[in-house]
């Protein structure tokens, strides 16, 4: 494989600025257990194997069962997530593919069912973060141990 640019080397700034975004989410108290599972979700709608190994070893760690991760794949056929984690990954794939119809209402309001603005703002930035790695990983051709 032909070598490609190392972003965090060769664009420093703009790395450290989006280690500032991971840094401000990690701040915000966001249930952990909810925010990696929309990073695997993201990161398995985009195709990104660096981030889905990366998010998957960081849930099992965090005491994620293997029978969820494995269905976070098909999550709307799955009886194992509640309607909390169904609404925040419905969102997940909506807004990771946003060209197709954008958010629905439905989604919007289900989302404050559960969440405030500050929480539905967050998770939104939750999502378009980890999209934004998934992008620099599969352009870069990153590959996780």
């Amino acid at each position: 494989m032909q070598s490609r640019v190392n972003v965090q080397q060769t664009e420093p700034h703009a790395f450290k600025a989006m280690i500032g975004i991971e840094n401000y989410l990690a701040s915000t108290g966001q249930d952990t257990g909810l925010v990696e599972l929309i990073k695997i979700r993201a990161s398995q709608l985009n195709g990104c194997a660096y981030c889905i190994q990366m998010h998957v070893d960081i849930a099992r760690k965090q005491g994620e069962t293997e029978h969820r991760i494995h269905a976070t794949s098909a999550w709307k056929e799955s009886p194992l997530f509640s309607e909390k984690e169904r609404t925040l990954l419905a969102l997940t794939d909506e807004i990771t593919n946003i060209s197709n119809n954008a958010v629905s209402g439905k989604t919007y309001q289900d989302c404050q069912s559960y969440f405030n603005e500050n929480e539905i703002a967050q998770y939104i930035m939750q999502i378009v973060q980890i999209n934004s790695w998934n992008r620099i990983a599969l352009a870069t051709k990153l590959e996780h141990d």
